[in-house]
């Protein structure tokens, strides 16, 4: 059974590839201006890309699929109990790079499942992986599709670091539905993700594309021209919270003063999660808000601070989008009863 290969449309959209010499990541903190692929050589080289944020948004997910390929090759030749242990301990490192999106949990899942069901590890893993990666891309263009149904037929749109299949998916079911929308993106810092990931995917698929700076939001909701805050959701807890990129919260709540609605995608609402307090935020080392794409910004007297994500009260969140449909905040359970569990 062969991997997934590199195919068309948006560059985001297959940017982790599986190969015989390892793992090749698009490296996303130069695209769009480099097109420079990283190759992982192991399963730890997979692991500290994600860390270094070589691969960011939807990207550490795949990272994790593939990789945990590679940890299976690494076990080849060891009993099979030592090789599926091995296996976990690998996917427990991968998880701990970036805890607070529990995607990463849910690759290791796939991949353990496709283990579990074969006698070969190795084929195992293989097979594991290309079922969590063709689940992920059907279920996120279901989720694309129950968003672009949300959003008006001619309209402008604010983003916030939303990228990759959500966006690309939300996207094409809008433009192949006859919808004009046109999207204010947020340049995201300190990574410029909303800059040079969002805004470019959005061009590169002739969607009308303006970049905002990050204080500009509140400014740009007041105008009146915007109909809608939509962004991905790294998490959202079962009590409704939504738990995105730092910046988020802001948003949501100039959005709810100025009575535009906000949309969270997420592909289902994390029922280990019952509220905020069981989603573990992320900091990052505060020198990253200290320099921008390689340039320092801030002498050395002073200091950084990154929390990664912030966490939006349901309160400020008028509708979770999941791949199963709408839901408000505080109807949330209903996914899971709504036949077979998706999470």
């Amino acid at each position: 059974m062969a991997a997934p290969q590199a195919g068309d449309g948006p560059a985001l959209a297959h940017s982790v590839l599986l190969a015989d010499d390892g793992v090749h990541v698009l490296d996303r903190r130069s695209f769009p201006f480099e097109r420079t692929w990283v190759r992982c050589g192991t399963a730890a080289e997979v692991a500290r890309a994600i860390e270094d944020m070589v691969t960011q948004s939807s990207g550490p997910y795949f990272a994790v699929l593939w990789g945990m390929v590679l940890a299976a090759r690494e076990a080849r030749g060891l009993p099979r109990a030592e090789a599926r242990a091995r296996l976990a301990e690998a996917g427990e490192g991968f998880i701990a790079t970036r805890r607070t999106n529990n995607a990463l949990r849910k690759a290791v899942a796939a991949v353990l499942a496709g283990v579990d069901a074969h006698e070969d590890v190795e084929a195992g893993a293989l097979a594991g992986a290309i079922a969590g990666d063709r689940r992920y891309r059907d279920r996120s263009r279901a989720l694309g599709g129950h968003t672009a149904a949300l959003l008006p037929d001619d309209g402008a749109v604010l983003t916030h670091c939303w990228a990759d299949l959500y966006l690309t998916e939300t996207v094409a079911a809008a433009q192949a539905s006859g919808k004009r929308l046109r999207f204010f993106c947020t340049e995201t810092r300190p990574y410029l993700q909303g800059a040079r990931l969002t805004a470019e995917t959005l061009a590169e698929m002739g969607v009308d594309t303006t970049l905002i700076t990050d204080g500009m939001g509140a400014a740009v909701l007041a105008t009146g021209e915007v109909s809608a805050l939509l962004t991905a959701a790294d998490r959202v807890t079962m009590d409704g919270h939504v738990v995105n990129k730092v910046g988020t919260l802001g948003l949501a709540v100039a959005a709810s003063a100025f009575d535009v609605p906000f949309l969270a995608m997420v592909q289902a609402p994390d029922r280990l999660a019952p509220t905020a307090a069981d989603v573990p935020i992320e900091h990052r080392p505060g020198e990253e808000v200290l320099s921008t794409l390689g340039r320092r910004t801030a002498s050395d007297r002073v200091r950084g601070l990154y929390p990664a994500f912030d966490v939006t009260p349901p309160r400020f969140v008028t509708t979770v989008v999941t791949d199963r449909g709408a839901l408000a905040p505080d109807r949330l359970a209903d996914y899971y009863q709504q036949g077979t569990a998706n999470d």
